[in-house]
């Protein structure tokens, strides 16, 4: 039985009001304001687990993503962005977006309306990885042992196909840029998650109401009790 449920994705950007639009065309979601007093915005789709906040973050993009995103793309260069990886490297192109985010597109004959394909991350063991967030998750696992990544998929209120898992050499240095928030399942609690090897870096106080976490690759996830999501 799954211990957590997909909640939304979370973005780190020096200013919302102009990277929602970007990656609003990306994602094929649409831009909505946060609220009254703010120039902030978040993403929407056809579900709240589709939802997309844009975190406005004071740091600049510093190191390669260890979280990324891949898209359903109509051209392997998409308005915006900056292509990284030579012409004909791999079988998706490696592009930067206006803050320098990595994102891979894959060009389809027929682009979807709503875009993001996977979410792909980094961390040290690819098996090892992806078999930790299944037993949290629920779903499938899958390897690709020669091309070195394996995968989560069928993960019920997934926004996309998979969470893929790549093997890096080097080790996290800073924050993520993208993260996911899940949401605890009936009965499951913070401590459980730790039991299993995920480490508490914020636990709730006076100014947010989730527990900020990392999985045992360092990754980082916000976990929201049910109540709260």
């Amino acid at each position: 039985m799954p211990l957590v449920s997909w909640k939304d994705l979370c973005i780190d950007v020096l200013d919302p009001a102009t990277s929602g639009p970007f990656w609003a065309s990306v994602l094929g979601l649409r831009v909505v304001p946060d609220g009254a007093g703010t120039d902030d915005v978040h993403l929407e789709g056809d579900t709240p687990g589709h939802t997309v906040w844009l975190c406005r973050v004071p740091e600049p993009k510093t190191v390669k993503d260890r979280v990324h995103l891949d898209v359903h793309a109509a051209e392997e260069v998409p308005p915006g962005t900056t292509r990284i990886s030579p012409e004909g490297a791999f079988r998706w192109t490696v592009v930067a977006g206006p803050e320098g985010d990595e994102l891979c597109t894959f060009v389809r004959e027929e682009v979807p309306e709503y875009r993001l394909y996977e979410v792909a991350v980094d961390g040290a063991d690819h098996r090892a990885a992806a078999a930790w967030w299944q037993v949290l998750w629920g779903g499938r696992v899958g390897t690709d042992a020669e091309g070195g990544f394996s995968w989560v998929e069928d993960v019920p209120g997934l926004p996309c196909e998979a969470v893929v898992f790549c093997s890096v050499p080097e080790p996290k240095t800073v924050k993520n840029r993208i993260h996911w928030d899940v949401t605890l399942e009936e009965g499951v609690e913070v401590d459980h998650l730790v039991e299993l090897g995920a480490t508490v870096l914020r636990r709730p106080d006076d100014e947010i109401v989730w527990t900020v976490m990392a999985d045992p690759d360092g990754n980082e996830f916000c976990v929201f009790e049910r109540a709260d999501a």
